[in-house]
């Protein structure tokens, strides 16, 4: 008897490995210290919390299908035009979207070597070829990345800060890079972690975008504003591009608890500016004391550490030791990284639970 079979995807997309987040849970009881996922330990503004809740009492009606609340909220706060503004779900769903609308077989993308993984996902799964470029000192590299653009090139990718790594392209650098690519490319300028820049040669991408016509920045409010539940992103692109993205977007792609929790989180800045501050104090406390006890770390923009394990000690080893001990980090192996783990900055007893169990982990393996 011949075996039935069902439908096929179309070629390549069986090969594409999923994105698997950062462990979110432990087996057993007890509470778990989790600094795996980048978010703020903060959590959301209660303003937010409050819009959110409020909307409650209207969820049998549908969502501005423009999010133009929360555009226009974007444009005032950071002053741009609102109609070059696209709300996503997540930032993630933006980048998707910009695969879709300008990658297709034979069409090549490229990203810096240990770039986010979404971006090697979304290519592949509109058909296109990935191309990682090598970067230098974990740094995304300018020339290399020009090296690899072809006349198949249409999208370039650049988290800044990256992610896993937490290094940044000062901004005469992306504007090197921009300079250097045709006019058909797209940089996509992900600045996920823009917020907790503090840097003078730093620029998110609101200046590149303004005065370039294939530039696209793309946000989110799922890292400092606390709203990773609720899938709210947004970029701010040339006229163009903007038009393109709306006519493949869902057409209520961002809901209305989201629209408004974001409103909300935006007209709150002195919480947003509080874990900036908070992320700076103890970014460098944890970096310090990690080095303390032969942990190397990468310099970080970001509110997260990529900590290097020495010859001798085992990541693998170390993230189960923490386990143990009800805290969760971000194994990194699928990045490039077999010997580290992402540490995300949190709270104070949570940054002092962490240190202290490392450094338990690492004098045992003395």
């Amino acid at each position: 008897m011949t075996a039935k079979r069902g439908p096929n995807p179309r070629p390549g997309i069986l090969d594409i490995a999923p994105y698997v987040p950062g462990t979110s849970a432990l087996p057993g009881a007890g509470a778990v210290v989790k600094l795996s996922s980048n978010e703020t330990p903060l959590g959301p503004s209660p303003r937010a919390v409050e819009a959110y809740l409020e909307q409650a009492a209207h969820l049998s009606r549908y969502p501005d299908g423009s999010a133009r609340p929360l555009r226009e909220a974007l444009a005032k706060l950071y002053g741009l035009d609102a109609a070059r503004i696209v709300a996503g779900a997540g930032s993630d769903e933006i980048l998707n979207l910009l695969a879709a609308a300008y990658l297709g077989p034979g069409d090549e993308a490229i990203y810096s070597e240990h770039g986010f993984l979404v971006y090697k996902i979304a290519i592949l799964a509109h058909g296109a070829t990935p191309v990682p470029a090598p970067e230098r000192n974990l740094t995304a590299d300018v020339d290399a990345i020009l090296a690899r653009v072809t006349e198949a090139t249409r999208l370039v990718f650049i988290a800044n800060p990256n992610n896993p790594t937490g290094t940044y392209l000062p901004f005469d650098e992306i504007k090197r890079l921009h300079a250097g690519l045709p006019e058909h490319v797209i940089l996509v300028l992900d600045a996920a972690y823009a917020e907790y820049v503090r840097a003078n040669d730093y620029e998110a991408g609101i200046e590149m975008v303004a005065t370039s016509e294939n530039t696209v920045m793309t946000r989110t409010f799922s890292k400092i504003y606390g709203l990773a539940a609720l899938r709210l992103g947004w970029a701010y692109c040339p006229s163009a591009v903007a038009d393109v993205l709306n006519r493949i977007r869902g057409p209520f792609n961002v809901t209305g608890p989201s629209i408004a929790a974001g409103v909300a989180a935006l007209a709150d800045q002195p919480h947003m500016e509080q874990a900036v501050a908070h992320n700076t104090v103890w970014r460098a406390r944890v970096a310090e004391a990690l080095d303390r006890i032969g942990l190397h770390t990468t310099p970080s923009a970001a509110n997260f550490l990529l900590v290097h394990f020495p010859d001798g000690t085992s990541a693998r080893e170390a993230d189960a030791f923490l386990h143990q001990r009800r805290i969760i980090l971000r194994r990194v192996e699928e990045y490039g990284f077999p010997n580290a783990l992402r540490l995300t900055i949190g709270t104070e007893d949570e940054n002092n639970a962490v240190l202290e169990a490392l450094t338990e982990f690492m004098d045992g393996a003395r």
